[in-house]
């Protein structure tokens, strides 16, 4: 039985995307270390996502506002923030912007289960 080189591609392109998802996110002994010492979490799903459940502490700005509002919550370039959303790929997003507007620490938490996990742990909880 021969294997139809659509499924082939399929499994490759799924493999390269978490593979490129996964890339950009801190470790997780770093994300515990710099919550705990104060880094900014953002949050850059919807309004309306957020608003149905969040991470204590994390403050809401959308994939589509967050390069011009990133000043208003993290007005020095040089401190840790951090972001996530539902899976982690808004946040990647988000990240090359931030980056792009010369923030030095922007850190892709990923998904909001692995976020929410990785900041009860620096809270200590």
């Amino acid at each position: 039985m021969q294997i139809p080189w659509t499924w082939i591609v399929l499994v490759l392109v799924v493999v390269g995307l978490i593979v490129l998802k996964q890339r950009g996110q801190v470790p997780g002994d770093d994300a515990r270390r710099l919550l705990a010492e104060g880094a900014v979490v953002i949050d850059v799903r919807s309004k309306a996502e957020f608003s149905s459940g969040h991470i204590e502490g994390a403050i809401n700005l959308p994939l589509e506002v967050v390069a011009e509002k990133i000043a208003t919550v993290a007005p020095d370039p040089d401190a840790p923030v951090f972001l996530h959303c539902m899976s982690g790929t808004r946040s990647a997003m988000a990240a090359r912007k931030l980056r792009a507007l010369g923030y030095k620490q922007v850190f892709n938490l990923g998904s909001l289960a692995r976020a929410g996990k990785l900041c009860e742990e620096a809270r200590g909880k």
